[in-house]
């Protein structure tokens, strides 16, 4: 029997065909963060490309495309639970080491999510491993990994950005010490990131910005990890001209009281406004948290009449809300890519951002681009295309053609498919040297 005999089946050297694939997310619906669109539309495109591909995903549940399966993996969803978490776990729980720990740790102040979706879907694949002839991981860099990589399986991950950043800034704005001390417990799990990114072979990461700051969160080389740009979907995600845009109609798309998306300048940057432009509006998509800081903030600036938030909308909302606005602001202090502005890019949105992270990367000239943090020249942003028009058009046109030219998920399945065969590769070679 030669050495190529000798190969599981999954990693049979053979001329390109189509995969079959698997994506992990830990927790995927795609209004609990850029990672749900992100496998929604990866998995899409990769079928369209000719792949077969399961979605492996704790709760919240992915949206996908119906040629995608999707494949749950429970967990105790303690976010979802009605009441309080320590009264969430059951008799039955005790017999799973994953269910205790998720509990434990959630009582304890830290997240755990991440660690036990890794445990479960190693115990998953004990049965199901020679379905699939590649892993790929998104963001949920978990030792369960590491154990699929040992066991002789192509698996890779996408690190969209180094949470390093968001415990930095978190850090930055916690008031007093507890409020560090419990920041520091809930971001425990990076621990587990930095050991699983440093061991993976296999990295990829989605914008220059990201894998330099990937690089150094994680002592790795720079050149151990691959570029592939997010795609944006330009069939969902585009203009529609039936829809009349209110001219004092602002929309971003932000989690209330994470620091790390920047709320508080452009709420600082709207008050500046308000005397000059008394009709202006937000539209906030996301959910505002009773008695947090950024209810305390539109108290304080007397903008509780001119913000709204709306959650748990549909893509089509979210496309009719687009198309609506007459300015969309991505006001992040870091973005690992910056899908929403590309998103509204897309749309025909005419955009301001911060040059947080990736932003630049995403927005390029099509849109303008202030300084991180900064509420006054975001104000003075906002201010100028208030007034005008027809600058207006112009970035409307301008961005949606970027978008077109730049970033597509077309190219990201094609870039992902050659990725994923030198993956294949690699691991197939060192199966022959050992044998």
């Amino acid at each position: 029997m030669t050495a190529q005999e000798k190969l599981p089946r999954n990693l049979v050297l053979q001329v390109p065909k189509a995969l079959k694939i698997c994506l992990l997310g830990y927790r995927s619906h795609p209004y609990v963060g850029g990672q749900g669109v992100y496998i929604n539309y990866l998995s899409k495109a990769l079928v369209d490309a000719g792949h077969s591909v399961d979605v492996m995903s704790g709760p919240p549940y992915p949206e996908l495309d119906p040629r995608v399966k999707l494949i749950k993996i429970p967990s105790l969803d303690l976010f979802a639970y009605e009441g309080h978490h320590a009264f969430a776990l059951r008799p039955k729980h005790l017999t799973s080491w994953a269910d205790f720990f998720e509990w434990w740790a959630m009582l304890t102040g830290g997240f755990a999510e991440s660690y036990t979706f890794g445990r479960r879907v190693v115990s998953h694949f004990k049965r199901h491993a020679s379905e699939y002839d590649i892993v790929h991981d998104n963001q949920s860099l978990c030792y369960g990994l590491l154990e699929l990589q040992q066991q002789g399986i192509p698996t890779i991950a996408t690190v969209h950005h180094p949470i390093t950043r968001d415990l930095q800034i978190a850090l930055d704005a916690a008031p007093n010490w507890w409020y560090r001390l419990l920041t520091r417990r809930w971001h425990s799990f990076l621990g587990m990131q930095k050991k699983v990114v440093k061991e993976l072979n296999h990295v990829v990461t989605v914008s220059e910005q990201s894998r330099g700051d990937i690089a150094e969160a994680f002592e790795l080389d720079a050149n151990d990890i691959s570029l592939i740009y997010n795609g944006i979907d330009t069939e969902t995600f585009s203009p529609r001209p039936d829809i009349k845009r209110n001219p004092m109609r602002l929309m971003t798309t932000a989690s209330a009281d994470q620091p790390l998306k920047g709320l508080r300048y452009l709420l600082d940057a709207l008050a500046l406004l308000k005397p000059q432009f008394p009709e202006l509006e937000l539209l906030i998509v996301g959910k505002l948290k009773a008695g947090g800081q950024t209810e305390r903030r539109l108290r304080r600036l007397k903008l509780e009449d001119s913000v709204t938030f709306v959650s748990g909308i549909t893509t089509e909302a979210l496309v009719d809300y687009y198309a609506e606005a007459s300015v969309v602001v991505s006001p992040s202090l870091y973005e690992g890519f910056g899908l929403p502005a590309g998103e509204a890019m897309a749309c025909g949105c005419p955009v301001i951002s911060s040059d947080g992270g990736a932003l630049p990367e995403v927005v390029g000239d099509a849109g303008i681009v202030v300084p991180a943090g900064d509420h006054k020249a975001l104000a003075d942003a906002l201010e100028t295309l208030l007034k005008n028009p027809e600058l207006r058009d112009e970035l409307s046109l301008n961005g949606r053609a970027r978008i077109l030219e730049k970033f597509c998920w077309k190219v990201a399945a094609r870039e992902f498919t050659e990725y994923y065969y030198k993956a294949m590769e690699q691991v197939a070679s060192e199966h022959i040297d050992r044998v």
